[in-house]
């Protein structure tokens, strides 16, 4: 398989998170794209996301394994605090 540009690897991976957004914003929360470095995804989740018991499972279990599954370069998802 050829190697993907990482313009396109982004572009793909900023496609799924907004597929995304609007779940996260019917509940109050909301997630920001930061980068993609060494195969993994940086993102900050923002509003009720923050303090959600389930944000663990919402980036793993959600985030994170759609990337996995429809972006083959990705290798983790990791939620950015603060900055």
């Amino acid at each position: 398989m050829e190697a993907r540009d990482n313009e396109t690897i982004v572009a793909e991976i900023e496609r799924i998170l907004d597929k995304i957004k609007p779940y996260l914003n019917s509940e109050g929360g909301d997630l920001e794209f930061l980068k993609f470095e060494d195969g993994i995804v940086y993102i900050r989740m923002l509003g009720a996301c923050i303090d959600c018991g389930a944000l663990d499972s919402t980036l793993k279990d959600g985030i994170e394994a759609l990337l996995l599954e429809y972006v083959p370069e990705v290798v983790e998802v990791k939620n950015v605090i603060g900055e």
